[in-house]
């Protein structure tokens, strides 16, 4: 179980997450997919995961928070 801050939602140790927003926070995607983490980058100070859709394809960013699981994000990066 993954309570997200409102907009977040992923999983803080694998990093998977849900698609349930249209927009950040709105939780009005009715597709309800599987998003998998495929790719992480930086922005500054920040980390951005972007996750896609195993249902529907849809890809989205998403920052990276203080509780993520950084080694997970850097298994990700180095994925062929």
């Amino acid at each position: 179980m993954v309570a997200g801050d409102g907009y977040t939602n992923h999983c803080p140790k694998c990093l998977w997450s849900k698609h349930v927003d249209i927009e950040p926070g709105d939780r009005a995607a009715e597709c309800g997919g599987v998003m998998e983490p495929v790719s992480v980058e930086s922005a500054g100070d920040e980390w951005i995961l972007m996750h896609r859709c195993e249902k529907c394809a849809h890809t989205k960013r998403n920052k990276m928070e203080q509780k993520d699981n950084f080694d997970s994000a850097v298994k990700i990066g180095v994925r062929p």
